[in-house]
């Protein structure tokens, strides 16, 4: 089996990669790979056999005001992919977000919720969904995440784990749900479904279990030997963005019983497997 992995210098791009290390992958970043530009885009899935789209437009609040810019990268691109993959019979793994709800819900979404976006970004992901969909129905794959960190880039585990160095206290929102999710744990379960013959359509990756980002502070002081005491709960409005941000993030997982697979650990457990990388990463000089 043959794979391609774009924005593969991203965090889950290079995560995707290192479980695939005995495969036969050609790994490409933005640099090599600009997944707007349909014709690049058809000469690099020419000769695979799988594609996993893990290049995106990230920054959540740019969007709101560049949402032409964002949709070319999360919208365009998944569809210059997903028309590449079905000229070239290659399978696509989309990566996308919990974003394409409105985050209004009070019970996990399930994978065929009805979707309502309320920022830029969550249109644009939400336009890459649907051009996946339509264009490979029985080989298109949409793989929705969310609170992603890992040991490359930028994160809140991470940031949560430098600010505990410099602050006595932290303000963390308490008022926001979701379930933190360790990239190496996506990374292994897209290949995991890549290979599972499974149904095509949309599945929910995310560990399993829910939190605040409050809870997920007061996660990282304790795995770092901190007293989770020293976070206090605040709420979304005392730190305003560009974009809304979902109150509920929430995910069902009922769809992997089509592929065959269980759900994915607890988020509590992922992190304690992930906290002697991710937050050494967060020191890099200790």
């Amino acid at each position: 089996m043959r794979w391609l992995i774009t924005g593969a210098a991203g965090m889950l791009g290079r995560d995707v990669v290192t479980v695939l290390h005995d495969a036969d992958v050609t790994a490409l970043g933005r640099a090599e790979l600009d997944v707007t530009d349909a014709d690049a885009v058809d000469h690099a899935v020419r000769g695979h056999d799988v594609v996993v789209n893990a290049a995106a437009w990230t920054d959540v609040d740019g969007a709101e005001s560049a949402e032409a810019a964002a949709t070319a990268v999360n919208g365009d691109g998944p569809a210059h992919l997903a028309a590449a993959c079905a000229r070239h019979g290659a399978r696509l793994v989309q990566i996308s977000t919990d974003y394409v709800f409105d985050g209004a819900a009070t019970a996990p979404y399930a994978e065929d919720a009805p979707t309502g976006p309320r920022s830029a970004y969550g249109r644009s992901k939400l336009a890459g969904e649907r051009a996946v969909l339509a264009t490979l129905p029985d080989t298109g794959y949409v793989v929705r995440t969310a609170w992603l960190y890992g040991e490359h880039g930028g994160n809140f585990v991470a940031t949560m784990a430098r600010l505990a160095a410099a602050r006595d206290t932290l303000d963390v929102v308490d008022d926001q749900r979701g379930q933190p999710t360790w990239s190496l744990d996506l990374a292994r379960r897209v290949v995991e479904l890549a290979t599972a013959d499974a149904p095509a359509g949309v599945y929910h990756a995310t560990n399993s279990g829910e939190t605040t980002w409050f809870g997920l502070a007061r996660a990282v002081f304790t795995q770092l030997g901190l007293d989770p005491e020293r976070v206090r709960p605040t709420t979304t409005d005392t730190f305003p963005r560009p974009a809304p941000r979902p109150a509920y993030s929430v995910l069902g997982h009922r769809g992997w019983d089509r592929a065959g697979l269980a759900p994915m650990r607890r988020w509590d457990e992922a992190l304690a497997a992930a906290a002697p990388v991710v937050l050494a990463k967060a020191f890099p000089n200790s």
